[in-house]
């Protein structure tokens, strides 16, 4: 449970996989406007009423080349605070490297430390081959398997960044997005239900947002098929400004408090 209290507001469209996913189309080309290099935004964490913990997603100021390809080197990090540093202390890195042209990654990092837990991880992914590249770093006994994957395959940095693509002025509340993703040995199909519109009030301002709400399976952490819910700014952006997740044992909600470098001024309400 205490891994959950930082991790679920950032793992929770991996989680909300619901079948094995199975092959899709080619490698693509991607235009998009929405976000770029030096983006920088801020979140507090909350379990119920208090601060547990701050989150950041950034997108570094120069891109970086992998398989020579350019890539936008996005970085999500989150650390507890206050008396949950005291008993749990988690510092979390999780990293991709996203083609400019696909929008798909090709290699994801993670590097976690949490009370009692530590992995570090390298994922590699040729695109048109549709295989990754695990390397577990771990110190005493590294390993490094080859794993297939679905075309247009995500992971969860990449996963965030791709829904900011969707042309979702078009799309009517209730439309689906699936999305073929790897994370942790395993190949899953996200389904993503868009809402519709919703105004809603983060600590950076009261924003009008898209409310995207993943299909989540039974399990013994979320309550119900719609325990989560993903608000993008509705403005060109179409940034992260808030996280609202229902567990069994509480509520958990990721506010953006302050943010930097966006392409498009963001859509406030004044």
């Amino acid at each position: 449970m205490r891994r959950w209290i930082y991790a679920a507001p950032f793992a929770l469209l991996l989680l909300a996989a619901q079948s094995a996913a199975g092959p899709g189309e080619a490698v693509r080309y991607l235009p998009q406007a929405s976000f770029g290099r030096g983006e920088v935004i801020n979140y507090k964490v909350h379990y119920g009423l208090i601060n547990a913990a701050e989150a950041t997603v950034e997108t570094s100021g120069a891109l970086e080349r992998v398989a020579d390809r350019p890539c936008y080197k996005a970085t999500v990090s989150g650390r507890t605070i206050g008396s949950f540093d005291f008993f749990l202390r988690i510092r979390d890195q999780w990293r991709a490297y996203i083609d400019t042209a696909s929008i798909l990654p090709m290699r994801a990092q993670r590097d976690i430390t949490e009370k009692g837990y530590h992995k570090k991880e390298t994922v590699d992914f040729d695109q048109f081959r549709a295989v990754a590249d695990v390397q577990d770093h771990n110190k005493e006994n590294p390993t490094r398997t080859s794993v297939k994957v679905a075309n247009n395959c995500l992971e969860l940095v990449s996963g965030f960044y791709f829904l900011r693509t969707l042309n979702l002025e078009r799309m009517r509340p209730g439309e689906c997005v699936k999305m073929p993703a790897y994370f942790d040995g395993s190949n899953f199909l996200l389904e993503v239900v868009y809402k519709g519109r919703e105004t809603v009030e983060t600590k950076a301002g009261t924003v009008r947002a898209f409310k995207l709400v993943p299909k989540m399976p039974a399990n013994k952490i979320f309550k119900g098929e719609n325990a989560i819910s993903v608000y993008l700014s509705d403005d060109r952006n179409k940034i992260p400004v808030l996280f609202q997740a229902e567990l069994f044992v509480g509520a958990v909600k990721v506010d953006m408090y302050e943010y930097r470098g966006l392409r498009s001024r963001l859509n406030l309400v004044r």
